[in-house]
């Protein structure tokens, strides 16, 4: 019973010893295949010796044991052949339940999350979220209303009051170029084109206007 009992969870261990196992098999396998083969060459080498020493028995033997060793390194090539292929079903299969047991895994944490977040407590606590939305905002429009005696102004009234200073503000603009007159231009100053020298102004000319008058006044009581 109790051999029973060890072998059926040594084989509810999982596929990896048994991965293992062969692993270490092949490694013996190609091995030994190595020793075959080098056994091989050596006999090819001594019936080549042989003939030359025109021992024609000895050579023969040698063949034949080659050929043993080659039966040897074919029948262990099969052997590996197989491991490989058992080695990949099960490394196959080892995925294939590692995937099956995380998908359960999931499965379950799945499961529990839905079991500890129901429906109703889903919308209890969207309620309560949007009550204390609708109390926060009350609270705040309660706190921004005016108090006291701004509580008493008419809203209308400041707009319009506010309307009319915007109109008068608008007339006064409008008159003001009216009213005003335009600054005279100023006389343009005469340059002299000789390099070096300030630039002059011009003699007035209502004295030399005069003095023509007086001379010729003059000339007229002297004849």
């Amino acid at each position: 019973m109790f051999k029973r009992a060890f072998g059926k969870a040594k084989q509810e261990a999982g596929p990896l010893p048994t991965i293992h196992k062969l692993n270490d098999t092949l490694d013996m396998l190609e091995k030994k295949e190595k020793v075959l083969v080098k056994k091989a060459s050596q006999e090819t080498e001594k019936a080549k010796q042989f003939t030359q020493a025109k021992n024609r028995n000895a050579a023969i033997k040698c063949l034949k044991r080659k050929r043993l060793y080659e039966q040897q390194i074919e029948q262990l090539g099969n052997f590996q052949l197989r491991i490989h292929d058992q080695m990949i079903m099960l490394e196959g299969a080892n995925a294939t339940t590692e995937t099956v047991d995380a998908l359960r895994s999931g499965t379950s944490v799945m499961k529990a999350m839905n079991k500890a977040t129901k429906i109703d407590d889903l919308e209890k606590t969207m309620d309560e979220i949007n009550d204390q939305t609708e109390s926060m905002k009350q609270i705040q429009e309660a706190l921004s209303a005016p108090i006291g005696a701004a509580a008493d102004f008419d809203e209308d009234e400041l707009e319009a009051e506010l309307e009319e200073l915007e109109g008068a503000e608008l007339e006064e603009e409008l008159l003001q170029p009216a009213t005003s007159a335009p600054a005279a231009p100023t006389p343009p100053v005469s340059v002299n084109p000789e390099v070096g020298r300030q630039p002059t102004r011009p003699a007035p000319q209502r004295n030399n206007r005069e003095e023509d008058e007086l001379a010729a006044l003059q000339a007229e009581m002297a004849l």
